[in-house]
Formats: C-alpha cells, structure tokens, sequence
C-alpha cells in the first residue's frame, strides 16, 4: 500500500518557515532529504513520482520547498538562503526518522544547493549525496565550475543523469566524477534528458526509465549504509 504523504512545516529561522511533505514506508531503511529543481516545488508530478517510487523500494523522502518558492516566487534563492533551508530539511528528517541514515540531494537545482552546503560543512548525519541531474552548466554554456565546490565533499555520491542533457555533457561530466575519485558514482540513463524525458524513438518510455533511475538510486544507497 502507498505511504500517504505527511504535510510538515520546517523553521529555517524565527521569521521563516517552509511546507515539506514527508512519506515514510513501513520497514523504511534510509530517508532521501530531497530538494526541488529551480523551476517547479515539491509537489511537481516528478517529485511525487520519484517520492512514491522510492517509498515502493523502501526508501522513506523528506521534501520541502525554497523560501522563494514557498512565496511562489521566481528567482531562486540567494546560496545562503537556500544552503539554510537544506541545513533545517536535514534537522527535521533527523527528528523524523531518528534511527534512519539519512541521504540527501535533490533535482538539479536543489541537489547543487545541497552539496554546496555540505561542502561549506557537513550536514549532520548525512551519509551521502544523491543528484537527480546535476546541473553542471547552464545549457549552451559547457563549462565544469559548478563542480569545484564538489572536491571538499568528502561523503559517497552519486550523480543519476540522462546522456541528452543539455546540463551535462558528458564530455565534461564523466572527467569530473573521476576526477572525485571512489567516492562518486555515476548512473548514465540512455537517451533521458535533465528531466528524465525520453524520444519515442529510443524504445522505452518515461515510466522505464524512471524505474531505472529508482532502482540504481536504491541499490547505491544499500551500498552505503550497509
């Protein structure tokens, strides 16, 4: 049976808070402290597929939106606002699941904002990062600076991205997760874009490809916290 989602409010600061939602499996192992992507909030259709996929796998997720899109603004976050809010989602998936390794990460936009964080100092109990498209360039701009900060990360990752997406080349990305070392894992998806969207003609469908993406998700985390 499906975990219902539980509305929850996180205080980032005695004048801020932000809604999240929390859905927790019966026999969870681990929680995803998951982040949306600068575009769309925590209750898009794709973070409440990839919340309910990873629920069906045992994999309890802790979602909640930025300060500036809890106001239904359109402009992302200053870093230090958002690294905030990803230091007080954390806190709050501690207090939720106590007893749970913790992972944390997040679409594009708020998985950057997550490992900026943890590179300026480790999120509490944390175990590892997990990237749902890591946005390493704007599109049309190739370039790997949004990575530097990666390098003082010093916790497993793993970078799930599509071979079409227009934030990854993969001419840039596969040098930059070797470069990280043992630690970083990479899980190409075949013809996905940033979103996990695939051709007719590749073959499969999106429901197929996002299994993929749940599956290799839920296998490194068994990996980790083993």
């Amino acid at each position: 049976m499906k975990a219902a989602a539980q509305p929850l409010q996180i205080e980032i600061s005695p004048a801020a808070s932000v809604s999240a939602l929390l859905v927790r499996p019966p026999q969870a192992r681990a929680c995803y402290v998951f982040a949306h992507g600068a575009g769309a909030g925590m209750t898009h259709a794709s973070m409440e597929t990839i919340a309910t996929g990873l629920g069906e796998r045992g994999i309890a997720t802790l979602r909640y939106q930025f300060p500036y899109m809890e106001k239904a603004g359109k402009r992302p976050d200053p870093p230090a606002v958002a690294h905030a809010a990803v230091r007080a989602a954390v806190a709050e998936a501690a207090r939720c699941c106590a007893g749970l390794p913790l992972i944390a990460g997040g679409k594009s936009f708020g998985g950057r904002m997550t490992s900026q964080a943890q590179a300026i100092a480790p999120l509490d109990g944390v175990r590892g990062l997990a990237f749902l498209g890591f946005p390493l360039h704007p599109a049309g701009k190739p370039s790997s600076d949004r990575a530097k900060h990666l390098s003082a990360v010093k916790i497993p990752m793993l970078f799930l991205q599509g071979t079409r997406d227009a934030l990854a080349e993969l001419n840039l990305l596969e040098p930059m997760v070797k470069s990280l070392g043992a630690q970083a894992a990479l899980h190409l998806v075949k013809e996905a874009d940033h979103s996990f969207h695939v051709l007719v003609r590749s073959g499969r469908n999106d429901r197929e490809v996002m299994n993929e993406v749940l599956d290799a998700f839920a296998a490194w985390v068994d990996s980790i916290i083993r």
